[in-house]
Parts: C-alpha cells; sequence; structure tokens
C-alpha cells in the first residue's frame, strides 16, 4: 500500500469525484450517507487499511490483540476502514484508537458502526467519520477477522490501498483500476464548476452555462 495520495487538486469535493466515476462508468461508489464526520468541515484524502469485525460471544485474555497489530502497522496517509458488517451495539473506536493512529500518521478513521470518546477525539483533532457514538466496548462482542483484505464498508466494496475522499458530503472510495481517469476527471470538474460558479453570480442563465460547460 502506497501512503502517498494520488494527485487530486484540493479544490475537489466529494460531489465532484463522485460525478466523475460515474461518467468513468465506476457508479455506487459512495458510502452509506449515514455515516458523518464527527466534526463538520472536516476533509481527508487517504488510502485505505481494511480492518473487518464479527460478533463473538467470549471473552479472552488479549481481547484488543489484533485492533492493537492493526493500528501499531498502520502506515503515513492511511486511513482505517472498519467494517463492521452493520453492528451497531458496540464502538469500535476511541481516544487511545485515534492517539496511536496519529502516532502512526494514519490521517482518519471510516466506520460503518459507532465510536466513542466523542469529545476527547474531537480534542486530539483526528478525524473520525461514523455512524454515531455509542460507550460500549466493542470486548466480548465483536472480535477482529480479517485485516488488510477486501471489505464492504457503507455499501461500498473497499481494497486496501483504494483512495478514499471524505468530507461532510460522504465517503467516495476509488478503485484502483479507476484512479486515474477518476482524479482526472475530477480535476477538470472542479475547474470547470469554478468557471460555472462565476459566470452564474455574474447573471449567466443556467440554460446558457450548461451549453457551454455540460457541468451543473
Amino acid at each position: 500500500m502506497s501512503g502517498q495520495p494520488a494527485e487530486l487538486d484540493a479544490a475537489v469535493s466529494t460531489p465532484q469525484l463522485s460525478d466523475a466515476l460515474d461518467v468513468a462508468g465506476r457508479r455506487d461508489q459512495v458510502m452509506d450517507g449515514a455515516i458523518v464526520p464527527l466534526v463538520i468541515g472536516t476533509r481527508v484524502l487517504g488510502r485505505a487499511a481494511t480492518v473487518q469485525f464479527a460478533p463473538v460471544e467470549h471473552d479472552t485474555d488479549e481481547p484488543y490483540d489484533a485492533a492493537m497489530s492493526f493500528i501499531d502497522e498502520l502506515e503515513p496517509g492511511a486511513i482505517a476502514v472498519i467494517a463492521s458488517g452493520g453492528a451497531t451495539g458496540t464502538a469500535f473506536w476511541g481516544e487511545l484508537f485515534s492517539a496511536a493512529a496519529i502516532g502512526r500518521g494514519a490521517v482518519a478513521v471510516v466506520c460503518d458502526g459507532y465510536v466513542r470518546d466523542a469529545p476527547k477525539v474531537r480534542a486530539l483533532g483526528f478525524p473520525v467519520f461514523a455512524r454515531g457514538t455509542r460507550p460500549v466496548d466493542f470486548r466480548a462482542r465483536m472480535e477482529i477477522t480479517a485485516t488488510n483484505k477486501p471489505v464492504e464498508c457503507g455499501g461500498v466494496r473497499v481494497n486496501p490501498g483504494d483512495l478514499l475522499l471524505a468530507d461532510d458530503d460522504g465517503i467516495v472510495v476509488v478503485p484502483g483500476d479507476a484512479e486515474t481517469d477518476a482524479l482526472t476527471r475530477a480535476n477538470e470538474r472542479a475547474q470547470r464548476e469554478s468557471t460555472v460558479l462565476e459566470e452564474l453570480q455574474g447573471g449567466a442563465t443556467l440554460h446558457s452555462v450548461w451549453a457551454r460547460h455540460r457541468v451543473l
């Protein structure tokens, strides 16, 4: 997995990247809209490091060993992608995991379940995208069954190393084989939309800018 994000203009938003993927023939690459940022105004770009959880009904002497190994092995620029299978009973991430991820150079976590320690995580400044918050520990309730394997998170298949862009509008997953095409299209779209915005504010009609730029 390469830790360096691909060349995506800082002005590109998730809607623009999603539209670019649509044009490239890669639809349905946006995660469930219920997964939202813990702090509004957060935008992150990074590469997926994946982990899969599943229910368990027993405890062990080392309930966090697999999670610690996963986080300790995160690379700079990584986004930890937690696939819970839609579990709603526990939290999968909190303050200390966030602190450790910061220490490894990770840039965010995306979880299709719940997280906890919200005020403390906000204070750390670590970007978290999740379905909500819940104070319950996953110990003896959920366990890790796979790391850095393909997972389904928020209804989207995510492979280790896939590029993710996340902001207030949602989370877009860019498959590796579509990355160059999608990012080129997204950069171009952002530039065209900037021109369209100026023209609309200057009094141009929607029909006229659509005819000129084919962007809305």
